[in-house]
């Protein structure tokens, strides 16, 4: 038998393709890791043996058919449990949404399964995708936290429980959970992939990322999810024709970072201190150390001013109808949310217009 785990997910879709691999063979796989690992790991929401065996065996039918296939055709993808599936509970990391589906699949599900790919389950999130910790844990040691609020969708990749799986950002969702668990993880620019059908928790604010083991496993994911749509405002054209070919080439020049030590440097604990100095150290030659821009220090205010702002907005009906339910943290923050003027908010946005325009370091 192929080990699947040692491999890229466009070279088992390629297998599967070639008739060396089944979707099922695949998947069993995978479910084997799950019965292994998912008691300790808790990165599932949702998750049916049975019904993603029955997708498998459907997909293996289809190709043996001869009908042409998709770039993910038989692969398994899971999904943060605020994407809205028909066939599956979207829970949204709450008590409220307890066994509660969607009429219809989210933008990126249907994108999804015309490319091949099988939903094989929802991955654990903070509640609403906020702050209240998901069950999951850190699958490199189970004391520690897996980050937020993708908690599931980085921690199932890093288990080896899933190929790839879908996340959202709307702090630092994407990136986060996937530096916790050491995976890759990609959020893309604000109105590549769509948010339809996707829980909102700020308009302006909220992105859908993705996961893998690598970089190439990624793009070939972002690939297939970078569309127009036309039910998204936010969502623009973009061509991503040529995003996996351009990840093989390799790096084309080397990198520049640029390192800024901001207010909270004084927070951060001695060894993470040691690690970026080693850092900045190493790759003296890549980095430029600069003293911090000014409206840094407003940053993390205009955020939380758009966040709660639109966190009232949106789930201030289940505040006041299940307000005992929520969390303390989400509760504070639809409080404080109800509490931003219109001007506030209006600054608040004028803010980040500003600040996305302004022109780096060169």
């Amino acid at each position: 038998m192929i080990d699947i785990f040692s491999l890229k997910v466009e070279e088992i879709a390629s297998k599967i393709k070639d008739a060396q691999l089944t979707s099922v063979e695949v998947c069993e796989k995978y479910i084997e890791r799950i019965n292994k690992f998912e008691k300790d790991v808790k990165a599932w929401a949702h998750f049916d043996k049975k019904l993603l065996l029955e997708k498998a065996s459907e997909a293996d039918e289809y190709r043996r058919s001869g009908k042409p296939t998709g770039p993910l055709h038989g692969i398994p993808v899971a999904v943060k449990d605020i994407v809205g599936t028909v066939d599956m509970p979207t829970e949204c990391g709450t008590v409220i949404r307890k066994g509660k589906s969607y009429s219809q699949n989210a933008e990126i599900i249907d994108l999804l399964l015309a490319a091949g790919a099988i939903v094989m389950g929802k991955t654990a999130t903070a509640e609403l995708a906020y702050l209240g910790p998901a069950k999951t844990t850190n699958p490199h040691d189970y004391s520690r936290t897996p980050g937020g609020s993708s908690s599931g969708s980085a921690a199932a990749v890093a288990s080896f429980m899933a190929p790839l799986s879908i996340g959202s950002q709307t702090g630092g969702s994407v990136i986060r959970p996937a530096s916790y668990c050491g995976v890759v993880g990609y959020k893309p620019t604000y109105g590549l992939i769509s948010r339809n059908g996707v829980l909102k928790t700020s308009e302006k604010l909220d992105h859908i990322g993705v996961f893998g083991r690598t970089v190439e496993d990624v793009a070939l994911l972002a690939k297939v999810l970078i569309k127009k749509d036309k039910f998204d405002n936010a969502s623009v054209y973009y061509s991503a024709d040529s995003m996996l070919e351009e990840t093989k080439k390799g790096p084309l020049f080397e990198p520049k970072f640029i390192f800024y030590k901001t207010d909270h440097w004084k927070n951060i604990e001695k060894k993470s201190k040691e690690a970026f100095e080693y850092f900045i150290k190493s790759f003296k030659k890549n980095i430029e150390i600069f003293d911090t821009p000014s409206y840094f220090k407003d940053i993390h205010k205009y955020h939380q001013i758009i966040y709660e702002t639109d966190l009232a907005n949106n789930f201030g009906l289940y505040y006041k109808k299940y307000k005992k339910k929520l969390s303390k943290p989400m509760q504070d923050a639809i409080v404080k949310g109800n509490k931003h003027s219109a001007k506030e908010y209006a600054g608040a946005i004028d803010f980040m217009k500003r600040t996305s325009t302004l022109t780096w370091p060169s």
